[in-house]
Formats: C-alpha cells, sequence, structure tokens
C-alpha cells in the first residue's frame, strides 16, 4: 500500500465504489415511491394482486441493474486509475534514474519534458539541478588542474635546491638560502589565497563589521604601496572626497581590497606612468576607484580577470607572481559587503579601472 502506483488504483475503485453506493441507497428510496406514483396516474395502482407482484419484480430489476453497473463502474475506475498511475509513475521513474545518473557524477544526459505542467517543472528543476552540478565538477575539476599548476613552479624549484645541496652541487648561500626562503612563502601565501577564497564563494568570510570612514582605510593601504610604485617609476596619486563615505565594514578586508588593486595596477603599468586611487560617496554608494595608465584589457577580459588563476596576455602575466586569485578574493570581499566589484578598459594600451561599490550606511537618527 505504500506504492504511489497502488495507492492512486484503490483511490480509484473507492470513488467507484462509494459512488454505486450513494446511487443504490438513493435508488432504493426514490423508485418504489416514484413507481408507485407512476402506477397510480396511469390507474393501475390497486387494480389487483398482481400490482404488488409488479412492484417487486421492478425493484429486483433495478437492483440488478445496480449490481450490474456497481460492477462495471468499479472495474472502469481501477483500469482507468492503472492507466492514470503508469502516466504519473513512468515520467517519475526516468527522474529516478536521471537522479542515479547524477548521483555517480553522470550530469551530461537532460530529461525529457513530460506534458503534464507539474512533472515539466519537476523536470525541468532537476535538469537546472544537473546542470548547476556539471558546472560545479567542472569548476573542481579545473581549480585542481589550476593549483597543481601553481604548486608545480615552486616545488620544483624547492626540489632542485634541496637537491643539488644534498650532493654537493651546489652551495647552502645565504642567497640560495634565500630564494628557498621565498618559494616557501610563495606557497604558505597560495595556501591562505586558496583558503579566503573558499570562505569567500561559499559565503562565508568572517567579518568583523564597524562603522568607519571608508577614506581612511583607503588612503592607508594605498600608502604603503607608494614605495612599491616609486621603485616602478610611476606617479601614485591619492583622491580622497571632502564629504565623509560612512558604511559598515570590515577594514582589514576592505585594506585587502584596495591593496590587491594597487599592486595589479602597480605590476600592469610601464616605468612612466600613473595610478590613481579614489575614494568618494555616490548616490547612497561608497566608492572605490583605482585606474591606471596601464596595459589595458581587452572586452572579452573584463569579466575573465575575475576567474581563478586567470592572466591575460601582456607585461603582467610575464611578471605576476602573484597567486592569480586576488580579484576573485577582491570581488567576494565587496559582495560580503552588500557592494559588487567591477572593471572597464578601452582595450589594449588603454589602461584599466577597477571600482568597488558598497552601500553607505544610515545616517544616525
Amino acid at each position: 500500500m505504500n506504492r504511489l502506483a497502488v495507492r492512486l488504483v484503490v483511490s480509484h475503485a473507492l470513488v467507484a465504489v462509494l459512488g454505486v453506493v450513494a446511487t443504490f441507497v438513493i435508488v432504493r428510496q426514490l423508485a418504489p415511491p416514484l413507481f408507485d406514483e407512476s402506477m397510480r396516474m396511469s390507474g393501475m395502482m390497486g387494480a389487483g394482486p398482481g400490482s404488488g407482484t409488479l412492484r417487486q419484480q421492478f425493484a429486483d430489476a433495478v437492483d440488478q441493474a445496480l449490481l450490474v453497473g456497481a460492477l462495471v463502474g468499479i472495474g472502469a475506475a481501477a483500469l482507468f486509475g492503472a492507466f492514470a498511475a503508469y502516466r504519473l509513475i513512468e515520467p517519475l521513474g526516468t527522474v529516478r534514474a536521471a537522479t542515479r545518473q547524477m548521483a555517480l557524477g553522470r550530469y551530461a544526459d537532460p530529461i525529457p519534458a513530460p506534458r503534464e505542467t507539474e512533472l515539466a517543472e519537476l523536470v525541468a528543476d532537476v535538469n537546472t539541478l544537473g546542470h548547476g552540478l556539471a558546472e560545479a565538477e567542472s569548476r573542481r575539476v579545473r581549480l585542481l588542474g589550476e593549483v597543481g599548476h601553481e604548486m608545480r613552479t615552486p616545488l620544483t624549484v624547492i626540489d632542485g635546491y634541496v637537491e643539488g645541496m644534498i650532493d654537493g652541487v651546489i652551495p647552502a648561500t645565504p642567497e640560495r638560502l634565500g630564494r628557498l626562503s621565498e618559494e616557501v612563502r610563495r606557497l604558505r601565501r597560495l595556501s591562505e589565497d586558496l583558503s579566503t577564497l573558499s570562505r569567500a564563494e561559499e559565503g562565508r568570510l568572517a567579518l568583523t563589521l564597524t562603522e568607519l570612514d571608508l577614506r581612511p582605510v583607503v588612503r592607508a593601504a594605498a600608502e604603503r604601496l607608494r614605495p612599491q610604485a616609486e621603485d616602478a617609476g610611476l606617479r601614485l596619486d591619492v583622491a580622497l572626497g571632502d564629504v565623509p563615505a560612512p558604511v559598515q565594514a570590515d577594514a582589514d578586508r576592505i585594506a585587502q581590497v584596495v591593496t590587491n588593486l594597487v599592486g595589479n595596477a602597480i605590476r600592469a603599468t610601464p616605468s612612466g606612468g600613473g595610478v590613481e586611487v579614489s575614494c568618494r560617496a555616490d548616490q547612497g554608494s561608497a566608492v572605490i576607484e583605482v585606474t591606471d595608465t596601464g596595459e589595458g584589457l581587452d572586452p572579452d577580459e573584463l569579466e575573465r580577470v575575475f576567474e581563478r588563476f586567470y592572466r591575460g596576455s601582456g607585461r603582467r602575466a610575464d611578471h605576476d607572481t602573484g597567486s592569480g586569485i586576488g580579484l576573485t578574493i577582491a570581488r567576494g570581499i565587496m559582495r560580503e559587503h552588500g557592494g559588487d566589484l567591477t572593471g572597464r578598459s578601452s582595450g589594449r594600451g588603454q589602461g584599466a579601472s577597477f571600482t568597488a561599490r558598497m552601500p553607505l550606511a544610515a545616517p544616525p537618527r
């Protein structure tokens, strides 16, 4: 009785039985008086002893007709219930088989939509789920390959130096040990960035929100990179608006975003260029903008630069020693603050601009 098909057939049969019982009771109550009334109107009522026999014969005929009708009706209801159950169970079985394939990691084959609206909506939801799982699996496989690629270079350097030192081919000088230390720090930074990226993409970044003016946070983060800009022969301008930009934010995370954007701009800009950092309040949002006069981006790269480990062609790709996920993390941080991070560029050689937005804090009453 726990199977849906059995329940459907039994329910149809019960409906037929209830209909038959109701019909039998009503007919038995109404047929004799109606028969008597018909006989009276025709002048045959009380015409002789045969009238009682005729009345009984009529009642027996009605009972027999009701019995035959009941059997036919119950049988037809059971057959129709079985057909309806088949029409319902067949697409459900297809969905069940598809979900089992998904559990085995096979997401490629979509389920054909049945004609019934509700079942078609269910199938559409399952197909959407399969598509999402396929994309997640593709991202997972790609991430594993990218992480392996990022780890391969420092591990190769470390392995080569250590093996050479063990064999006595490479002397353990402070310079070479410093190179090993640099590669170890690179691996540690990659590990920390991956952990931060995971929390950002899962929406569980730990934020310590306080009400603050965003301008001093932006200035401090940008000024920390001024020596790096000067060493690269770049001009670094920090322009802050005159109007405060009060926000509910994690100062350390916002500083991390600014540091990433300014650092990327410095690496992307050749000597003699400039990087401008601005912060202002604009129509209910606090806006941080980092603009450079560097290599710029192609139109199809404006979103791809936010993908994990993406590096476009150009000077930055050749000299970038970062983990390749800084912009991904920065966008995740801004979205955790209720904002977003976007980029724009007029094309190669035209520089680029990245804009981080977040809502202003409500003014105190």
